[in-house]
């Protein structure tokens, strides 16, 4: 099992110049990291409407990794 959850809105996004390019964005859930993978090449070209759902995409992982790591701070010892 990944540690990783990925943006499902994400899945039918597709390199604009038909090379069959992938993009992912994930979070990590353990750390809250946020992952963002171009699969199968280094570069992704985007229309306007693919690259606004990956924004999109992008800020909804920042919201939930600063909702793991302020769980995770709220687990931690506040005394020295």
């Amino acid at each position: 099992m990944s540690a990783f959850a990925s943006d499902p809105s994400l899945d039918d996004i597709r390199d604009a110049a038909g090379h069959d390019t992938e993009v992912d964005v994930a979070v990590h859930l353990h750390d809250g990291t946020v992952r963002l993978l171009i699969l199968w090449t280094q570069e992704i070209l985007l229309n306007a409407d693919d690259a606004d759902q990956v924004a999109q995409a992008l800020q909804r992982a920042a919201g939930q990794a600063r909702r793991i790591t302020a769980t995770r701070g709220q687990g931690r010892s506040t005394s020295t």
